[in-house]
């Protein structure tokens, strides 16, 4: 079944509906953009592992289009303006990626060249996924599109004014993959449907959890392109202005500063264990999906925290070993809460304490003193 073909089916999706390929060409092309992401969505059932495998690349092309060196900001938006209508059923895909494949520069990955150009197939994918899974996809993809291009023509040299901002643009890059993947899993399982209020509001805490680890691992790559995610206004309170950011230096403020933000992630990814513990313990891959990215983004906060001199990504990557060690542990005990809990607890002793999460506005997270 040709891509235009497929596109042009009922989304409802049957097995037979989708192409027979879709699963080893999703498969391929994220071992060419995340090899994280290549080993944890796998552990899903195989109801949900490719919906979720066509949802990470569907934010992956958006994350290509922002990341575009060769597009000015008003292309930006424009191509991502697309792709929405795209997803939903609105526009030609094969429109958007012969518009957008001879645009992309020498700076952005074959991977991601390839992933462009497979926009047609990517997108039948997502047409042939039963409707509410369609919906979700598409609703991430569109929230993430227009709150990513609200960043472009910022000045992030010097990190953004406030925390608020810093979760703001963390929700919109990571909790709303989060509120995604929840209703996939509700649409999936009606137990897990029972629980979908309280996962939802946790799940963007789980999203802000993993991409504030991420803002803090990559600070100096980000900085040697003109970027900062940081907020001023929790550094101004250690005393350390943002405008003096460079690599190599000592400064205790900046230390303390850091230690915060470190703290402020850590909350978050007590939540991600709550949200993980709000799933049956049956659905072991679910679990497993979960705890393997929680697991990883604590290791390298302890990491961050034990090297807060460090001065590109490569320091505070955790290590093979560490990955290895974080897939047999949750194995042993992902089916015991009790387990899980003392596991994360022992993990917990090599950062600074946690500052819990609250919600402000209903729809992601800031943290406060606890």
């Amino acid at each position: 079944m040709s891509s235009a073909e497929l596109a042009s089916r009922n989304p409802k999706c049957q097995e037979d509906d989708c192409p027979e390929n879709a699963d080893a060409l999703q498969a391929r092309l994220l071992e060419g953009v995340s090899r994280t992401f290549a080993l944890t969505i796998p552990q899903l059932p195989p109801a949900l592992l490719r919906p979720v495998a066509n949802a990470y690349l569907l934010c992956r092309i958006v994350d290509t289009i922002e990341d575009e060196t060769a597009l000015d900001s008003q292309e930006k938006r424009q191509f991502c303006e697309q792709f929405v209508r795209v997803v939903r059923d609105r526009e030609s895909a094969e429109s958007l990626s012969r518009a957008l494949a001879p645009r992309l520069s020498d700076t952005t990955l074959p991977a991601e060249h390839a992933l462009i150009g497979l926009i047609p197939e990517v997108v039948a994918i997502t047409r042939a996924l039963d409707l509410p899974q369609h919906e979700a996809l598409a609703d991430c993809v569109q929230i993430m599109a227009g709150g990513m291009t609200a960043f472009q023509d910022r000045e992030l040299r010097f990190g953004l004014e406030t925390l608020e901002e810093t979760s703001r643009y963390c929700y919109f890059v990571a909790g709303v993959v989060g509120e995604m993947l929840t209703r996939l899993f509700c649409h999936y399982s009606a137990d897990i449907a029972l629980q979908r209020e309280q996962m939802m509001t946790l799940s963007v805490s789980f999203g802000l959890g993993l991409q504030m680890t991420n803002i803090l691992k990559d600070l100096w790559d980000d900085h040697g392109r003109g970027v900062c995610w940081l907020p001023q206004d929790v550094f101004h309170h250690a005393g350390y202005d943002l405008k003096n950011l460079k690599p190599g230096h000592n400064d205790p403020d900046f230390r303390a500063g850091l230690i915060r933000m470190i703290s402020i992630a850590q909350g978050h990814l007590r939540n991600a264990l709550r949200y993980t513990l709000l799933i049956p313990a049956h659905e072991k891959g679910i679990r497993d999906f979960c705890l393997w990215a929680l697991g990883m983004a604590v290791l390298t906060l302890r990491k961050i925290y034990a090297h807060p001199d460090f001065a590109t990504a490569s320091e505070v990557k955790i290590s093979r070993r560490a990955v290895k060690a974080t897939v047999l542990t949750t194995r042993w005990c992902r089916s015991s809460d009790t387990l899980l809990k003392t596991v994360f607890a022992l993990a917990e002793r090599g950062l600074p304490g946690a500052i819990e999460p609250f919600a402000f506005d209903g729809s992601f997270y800031a943290p406060r003193h606890h």
